[in-house]
């Protein structure tokens, strides 16, 4: 298959949730393909999970985990609907894909009312208001982190 097939198998995704009147989330759909072969195909499912993070992309990388066993998807190419949102692209480099294909922009995403770009502007260090973030001072969180650290055992993803 060629790139641009892949893309309609991700928007055949997104359709899903549109001939379903909406009820599993929005309209995005997502791919993911290793060697030639797909390997997940989903789409969004927030509003059906009443899980936030349940976004097209984050399903696909979810169900090719399990499918090839491995947090680990490198040499894995992402198809989707659109372009990523920031929490699907952290999710995207923490999975080590290094290749995405989108159809839909962020711009015509916030024009039907997916407004990313308030969590784009917060990234940058603007619109700060957005969330309270704290830190606290705890000594005993470093525990974790120092037993980590002198592991021999750990894996670094």
């Amino acid at each position: 298959m060629k790139n641009n097939e892949y893309m309609k198998v991700a928007i055949e995704e997104a359709n899903i949730n549109m001939k379903e009147n909406f009820v599993n989330g929005g309209p995005f759909g997502a791919v993911i393909v290793k060697d030639g072969k797909i390997i997940s195909r989903t789409h969004n499912t927030v509003l059906k999970s009443k899980d936030a993070t349940a976004h097209a992309e984050v399903n696909a990388i979810r169900e090719a985990s399990k499918v090839l066993n491995t947090h680990d998807l490198s040499g894995c190419i992402l198809y989707t609907s659109a372009e990523p949102c920031p929490m699907c692209l952290s999710a995207i480099i923490w999975a080590n894909i290094k290749e995405v294909y989108y159809a839909n922009t962020k711009e015509e995403a916030n024009e039907i009312g997916f407004r990313d770009d308030i969590i784009y502007e917060y990234i940058k260090g603007n619109n700060k208001d957005l969330i309270n973030l704290h830190k606290l001072e705890e000594e005993t969180a470093k525990e974790a982190f120092d037993s980590f650290k002198n592991s021999l055992d750990k894996e670094i993803y």
